[in-house]
């Protein structure tokens, strides 16, 4: 599996979140739920699915303190514990035929370079399936042709993406419909769990196998 990481992170920016009593508003399609997060080694509970679908779980990132997390088929493939997630757009890209991975990486999109991000996902060959999870400040450097190139994978949220929204995304190179596998938290200091940040997000369901 190769593993990119691309960007410079400025911690002196993000300070640390506090708690307040209320929570993100949903978003997001029905196929997705907002989740306590299990522990940074732990995929959780997974639905089983049909033999020609594999299981996914996404969580986003939490604040700026806790990385997003992708699980496929029961196995974890992105996470600090295996130390290829941060700040900004974390992606694992799968086979569509057998689910297993074939990159990921993670593009800073506050202190980094959007340019890394777009020639990975003009890497992307068609038939793949593409996992995205934000952290901290998915959009600062999220310029158009980014935006399009997300949106051609099936998203229906990443021209909307905003400072420090929560975002989370299942598509496919080569895809013709927009993705059912979407969720999006507005980043809203009257509605935000943590002041500066909405709540982290959890979606995860079965994905069909990609046939010629």
């Amino acid at each position: 599996m190769l593993t990119v990481r691309v960007g410079k992170t400025k911690m002196s920016r993000r300070q640390n979140f506090r708690k307040t009593s209320s929570e993100g508003s949903d978003m997001s399609s029905q196929t997705s739920k907002t989740s306590s997060k299990p522990s940074a080694g732990s995929c959780g509970l997974q639905r089983d699915c049909p033999e020609d679908h594999f299981s996914f779980v996404i969580l986003s990132g939490a604040a700026n303190v806790m990385a997003p997390k992708i699980c496929v088929k029961k196995k974890l493939v992105l996470g600090t514990v295996l130390n290829n997630a941060g700040f900004g757009i974390n992606i694992v890209i799968l086979s569509g035929k057998t689910g297993d991975v074939i990159k990921s990486g993670h593009f800073d999109m506050y202190g980094g370079d959007v340019k890394p991000l777009i020639e990975f996902l003009k890497s992307i060959e068609k038939g793949s399936v593409v996992l995205m999870a934000s952290y901290d400040d998915p959009s600062t450097k999220l310029n158009e042709e980014a935006r399009k190139l997300i949106a051609e994978l099936g998203s229906s949220v990443v021209q909307s993406l905003g400072f420090r929204d929560n975002w989370v995304f299942v598509g496919g190179k080569g895809a013709t419909v927009k993705s059912n596998f979407e969720k999006y938290l507005k980043n809203d200091r009257e509605k935000n769990k943590y002041d500066n940040w909405p709540e982290l997000i959890e979606l995860q369901g079965c994905i069909p196998k990609y046939l010629e």
